[in-house]
């Protein structure tokens, strides 16, 4: 899945020419479900940063801890949860990379999943409105998960879906057909991502230093450097 999020300060003008920024990237070593994130949606047709929730929080959700942080790209269109959100309301959250865990005899072993060059990723997310009052309101978001490549299925089934940044303004689109749209969230393919182990200080999110994302073994890659 989707658990934790690396997010180091990225370099967006250039992954995406003309990106307006409400607010600033919401930098993490270690960034947990139910925080503020940054996402990026297409506003007056054009890309735009803002700070949404992560966690999605429709209207009538009664219980914030269900709130989901991920939804499975097969049951987008099961599920009416997410139904309505896929086909209005797709973003994009940027990142550096995203941790996984990989169950041991006596632990689980985190791993940083990232691009191989090391640059930044833009994922597939959605969200949703929750008007809290005539005047205001909180703006929330899911990442979409797709089944993860034989590369690094043996660290996780399913890994947030990646989309191309020559591909971001066809997803944003509502006026994207849906087929079209979920034609974009295929698996990653095994030459763009790698991941290498880290420290388990990351398994507590109360840890936001550099040091959980620091190597402790070399990246698993198709071809390795």
């Amino acid at each position: 899945m989707a658990g934790r999020l690396h997010i180091a300060s990225l370099d967006l003008e250039r992954l995406l020419p003309g990106l307006g920024v409400d607010s600033p990237l919401v930098t993490s070593p270690n960034l947990a479900p139910r925080r503020p994130l940054s996402a990026i949606r297409l506003e007056a047709d054009r890309p735009c940063l803002s700070r949404l929730f992560w966690g999605l929080t429709p209207p009538w959700l009664e219980v914030l801890d269900r709130a989901p942080h991920c939804a499975r790209a097969e049951s987008l269109e099961a599920r009416p949860m997410f139904r309505e959100a896929f086909r209005a309301r797709r973003c994009l959250v940027p990142v550096s990379g995203v941790y996984v865990w990989r169950t041991q005899a006596r632990f689980k072993q985190p791993f940083l999943v990232t691009r191989v060059d090391r640059g930044p990723l833009l994922l597939a997310g959605l969200w949703c409105r929750f008007h809290t009052s005539l005047a205001e309101h909180t703006d929330s978001l899911a990442l979409i998960t797709v089944p993860a490549n034989a590369l690094l299925g043996p660290l996780t089934d399913r890994l947030p879906g990646v989309i191309a940044p020559a591909d971001s303004h066809r997803w944003l689109d509502p006026r994207t057909p849906p087929d079209e749209a979920r034609s974009l969230l295929a698996t990653a393919p095994m030459e763009l991502l790698g991941a290498f182990p880290v420290s388990r200080r990351v398994n507590d999110p109360a840890h936001q230093d550099p040091a959980c994302a620091y190597p402790t073994g070399p990246m698993l890659c198709r071809n390795p450097r």
